[in-house]
């Protein structure tokens, strides 16, 4: 390691190492805000949707189950597409399919309409993962992937506090398909960018040799290699980590993202037509829980804990921070319960951009894609179980008179999930071995 880049990694010459790499993190960033809200847009019109074609609890459920079926497959292939064409290529063919599908549910007359436009929107949104993980295991030292990681994935969350504010102004003034249009349209600004200034550190015209040497710093030495096949990522142990790690906890991320517009509406009559601030005061707080889950991890190794053990400490941490929101049942005060969730959906934002990190941290960059594609196909098979069953508990107990109950049932399926998720991480990977596929 050079003088400079063992001095930047104590701190003391941040400057001097160079900070593109922290460019390329707000690109990340824009790209998942994008991201989220043309997935979000959905939620925030379930009430209008639902009224206009009809569709009870269920068959909602049901369209976004479909959306994360072609999610998980999408996942799966995009994590190998991008191994194979690279980050920039990956990046740009996912975000013009996405985008292309978002703006195509304006053109849904139908069910069926909706259906197809959600089965495109998963397949594109899925590459935006599996590439923004490799970008990040291309830009960033070990010890500084899980802030970055906490960075870009925190415009998860500031897509879902746009979504609330900018799609009920969009459906008051232009209707609902404008918002589809509107928000689908983001997505080509951003590949102007993304084109325009991202290339792997070894191509990048006027990089800094001190910000190469920094960003390759605590790289352990490996020769590139073909690329690994499947069946060799799915017989070590580590990968079953990861991938009972998202199949447990993904499904009550997509429950806080299509369900709380109608649990606020439902059980308070918040009015989806303006902007709905408690959905923005807990998808604000997810912000914080991503930054802070990827600053804290990095700050334990940087004092000298071993990446394993600050990585399962701050995961195990947040997974108790989720639990309190079994006993959302016990209040009736609003804004109590705006907290409840909103220290729940904070903790999974955290726990979030620790795991996305412990998949670079046990794997070698060739194989980071793919094994991200897995987990998060891991994650969508959860949400196809997961968003119909939600749709099943709610009509439930809806024609039984009591819906709140049926969420109160949910919010304690959440409380679980992610305790039951690290332990099981911990019995498949107790100390994040690093893994050789060579």
């Amino acid at each position: 390691m050079s003088n400079t880049a063992t001095l930047a990694s104590n701190g003391k010459t941040s400057s001097a190492v160079g900070r593109y790499r922290w460019t390329i993190c707000a690109l990340l960033f824009f790209a998942t805000t994008i991201n989220y809200v043309d997935r979000q847009v959905i939620g925030m019109l379930k009430k209008v949707l639902t009224d206009d074609f009809h569709w009870d609890n269920t068959t909602y459920g049901t369209i976004n189950g479909i959306f994360q079926f072609f999610y998980a497959f999408g996942l799966l292939g995009f994590g190998r597409l991008v191994d194979k064409v690279g980050t920039k290529v990956g990046y740009t063919i996912s975000i013009t399919i996405w985008s292309l599908f978002a703006m195509a549910h304006s053109l849904a007359g139908s069910t069926i309409g909706f259906i197809v436009a959600r089965s495109g929107l998963g397949i594109g949104e899925s590459g935006n993962f599996p590439s923004a993980i490799k970008a990040v295991a291309e830009w960033f030292p070990k010890k500084e992937r899980a802030l970055a990681t906490g960075i870009f994935n925190s415009g998860a969350n500031i897509g879902a506090v746009v979504a609330p504010i900018m799609v009920p102004l969009l459906l008051a003034n232009y209707g609902w398909k404008a918002a589809f249009i509107v928000t689908g349209s983001l997505g080509f600004i951003w590949l102007i960018f993304w084109v325009a200034m991202y290339e792997i550190p070894s191509r990048k015209k006027g990089l800094s040799k001190a910000e190469f040497d920094y960003i390759h710093s605590d790289e352990e030495a490996a020769p590139a290699g073909s690329r690994v096949p499947w069946l060799k990522m799915l017989g070590v142990r580590q990968t079953w980590a990861f991938v009972f790690g998202k199949f447990l906890t993904d499904p009550i991320w997509w429950f806080f993202l299509f369900w709380l517009p109608g649990y606020f509406s439902d059980t308070f009559n918040l009015d989806l037509q303006k902007p709905g601030w408690p959905l923005v005061i807990v998808y604000s707080c997810t912000t914080v829980g991503s930054i802070g889950g990827g600053y804290l991890s990095g700050y334990l190794i940087k004092k000298g804990w071993p990446i394993y053990k600050a990585r399962k400490t701050v995961m195990l941490f947040f997974a108790f921070c989720v639990v309190p929101i079994m006993f959302a049942r016990y209040f009736n005060d609003m804004w109590i319960i705006v907290a409840l969730i909103s220290l729940a959906a904070a903790a999974h934002q955290a726990w979030s951009a620790n795991i996305f990190t412990t998949a670079s941290d046990m794997f070698p960059k060739k194989a980071v894609s793919s094994i991200t594609g897995i987990g998060g196909m891991a994650g969508s098979v959860g949400g196809i179980i997961f968003q119909p069953l939600v749709g099943w508990i709610l009509d439930y107990f809806t024609k039984a008179g009591n819906k709140t109950l049926g969420y109160n049932i949910i919010f304690f399926i959440c409380g679980l999930a992610y305790l039951l998720a690290w332990l099981i991480m911990h019995l498949f990977a107790p100390k994040q071995t690093r893994v050789v596929l060579d």
